[in-house]
């Protein structure tokens, strides 16, 4: 394994940046693929003997955020440096660790399918480990935003010993079950999130409605020559999984749509684009404990939202896609690839129960992207993590609210404000 290290001073920050070669593959040592794994340590001035807190990003296929980039800074970020130094990882095929993109797709359809089998939250679990014993941590805490709790479930399954608090936003996944009972679960969630929206806005249904029917006569085209389809037009609705996102639906339902503003914001708007192709083509991977998905949100969608196309859907991506998303498009057979991998069982129930695990979770009421029943399942197996179930917020209740500090409240035995 090699590393570098850089260390820079920003502000009242210290920023310390570290770069590891670890293997592709981390158990068949006969395997000599490597990749670099990219992490961030931030500490505050006084703060540098504090423990580390290492960050796992939700998606999967998204990096880290940049603590000194406005747009990116997490809010949460200035409240854990009262407690810890935090690190910011790029897990595996995203931002600086060996980043996923189109260039890859020249070595082919079997080859990237392969390498991106091997980018899951246990091989993520195996980088930070390498990254926790380059920085000399005995042990460490860990905040998971969504699929990063999916992924600190995966930590607590094989290596619970290295982790102090564990903190989970959003995060406490599905354990033991079938892609299709998630996706299932979130059209149900999507349905309430719908109504709840046309409750508001009802004049917006009959927008929602015209705006179908020239999405099927092919005359919503985007700037970045997308024909969109009915399917796309609704994924619109995955805002609604945010605190704020009813207003992102509202401005651009109340648009013109033949005007710029209507055609531009939207394109922004739709869930899942070119910039991060892992977060399209490995999606459904992320609920897969010892399953092929086989496109699980297409085939689970109900009755009611194939004959009402307002009805909003989320995170559910569809076939289709594949061939009427020209950022989509190069991907095609890669993900067909994907949707018909067996992948392997992620979690140990009994290990997580037994791991002794403490800490807070966040579990949100209205989740339209984990479930808060099986939140809730999965959270018995956490007895000493103590549950915050909240309507205040939604999914992205970390990036727009104090929730971690409340749960460091919680983890420290103090009551909530």
């Amino acid at each position: 394994m090699t590393m570098s290290t850089t260390v820079r001073q920003l502000l009242d920050l210290t920023i310390e940046d570290h770069t590891l070669t670890v293997p592709l593959v981390w158990d068949d040592a006969s395997d000599p693929r490597t990749i670099e794994v990219f992490a961030r340590v931030v500490s505050r001035a006084g703060g540098e003997s504090l423990p580390y807190l290492v960050f796992l990003q939700g998606g999967p296929g998204h990096e880290a955020p940049r603590p000194f980039h406005s747009s990116t800074a997490p809010a949460w970020l200035d409240g854990a440096l009262a407690h810890y130094r935090v690190v910011l990882l790029d897990q595996r095929g995203t931002g600086r660790s060996t980043p996923v993109g189109d260039h890859d797709l020249e070595r082919g359809t079997d080859a990237v399918a392969e390498h991106l089998t091997h980018l899951r939250a246990d091989a993520i679990v195996r980088d930070c480990e390498a990254v926790r014993e380059h920085l000399g941590a005995t042990t460490w805490s860990v905040l998971g935003q969504s699929f990063g709790g999916f992924t600190t479930l995966a930590y607590l399954s094989t290596d619970a010993s290295s982790l102090d608090d564990v903190f989970i936003t959003g995060g406490l996944s599905a354990v033991g079950r079938h892609p299709d009972d998630v996706y299932a679960l979130c059209y149900d969630k999507m349905r309430d999130a719908s109504e709840r929206y046309y409750r508001r806005f009802p004049e917006h249904r009959d927008v929602m409605r015209r705006l179908v029917e020239r999405a099927d006569a092919g005359d919503i085209v985007l700037p970045d020559g997308e024909v969109v389809s009915r399917s796309r037009l609704r994924s619109l609705g995955s805002a609604l999984g945010t605190d704020d996102g009813w207003q992102t639906v509202w401005s651009i339902l109340e648009r013109d749509p033949s005007s710029n503003a209507f055609r531009y914001d939207l394109m922004h708007a739709m869930p899942f684009d070119g910039r991060n192709p892992l977060y399209f083509a490995f999606h459904e991977s992320s609920y897969a404990d010892g399953h092929a998905t086989r496109w699980s949100a297409e085939r689970t969608e109900p009755s009611d939202f194939r004959d009402d196309p307002t009805l909003f859907t989320g995170e559910h991506i569809r076939r289709e896609w594949t061939e009427t998303v020209p950022a989509f498009q190069p991907w095609r057979d890669v993900t067909l690839a994907l949707a018909e991998h067996e992948w392997p069982s992620i979690y140990d129930a009994d290990a997580i129960a037994s791991s002794g695990a403490t800490g807070a979770a966040a579990v949100y009421v209205n989740d339209v992207y984990v479930p808060m029943e099986f939140s809730l399942e999965t959270a018995r197996l956490l007895p000493d993590v103590t549950l915050w179930v909240t309507s205040e917020h939604e999914h992205n209740g970390l990036r727009s609210g104090p929730v971690l500090s409340r749960l460091i409240d919680l983890a420290h035995g103090r009551r909530l404000r």
